[in-house]
């Protein structure tokens, strides 16, 4: 089992009634307090994908899956997918306006994008 506690040693656990386990000391344990490198955008890719990503840092008004599909060069079908993840992970809502449907963040997609700055 790997630790950051024990950082120094390895250690061997035989005694009942715990299960008998191998203790050591965990990888990269140095860097466990460093300020995280990388800019906010690549954490919420990390997080959530780089497409959903910048599908959901660009809405910065509500649109339609067509002016995403143009904005960001993505095919429907992908466009289409990723919005209905970001939807059902509460990311996202979409609102019937007459024959099509407008997404805007929701107050988790907001705070979520808001984070990154």
């Amino acid at each position: 089992m790997p630790s950051a506690f024990k950082w120094d040693q390895v250690v061997v656990v035989m005694d009942e009634p715990w299960q008998p386990t191998v203790i050591y000391p965990v990888r990269g344990s140095g860097t466990l307090w460093q300020q995280l490198s990388g800019t906010p955008d690549a954490a919420l890719g990390r997080l959530i994908g780089r497409t959903r990503a910048a599908l959901l840092i660009g809405l910065t008004e509500p649109a339609t899956t067509t002016t995403l599909v143009h904005r960001h060069a993505l095919a429907p079908a992908t466009v289409s997918e990723h919005l209905t993840v970001l939807r059902d992970a509460g990311f996202i809502i979409g609102e019937r306006h007459r024959h099509e449907i407008r997404y805007r963040r929701s107050a988790l997609g907001t705070a979520a994008v808001d984070r990154r700055s």
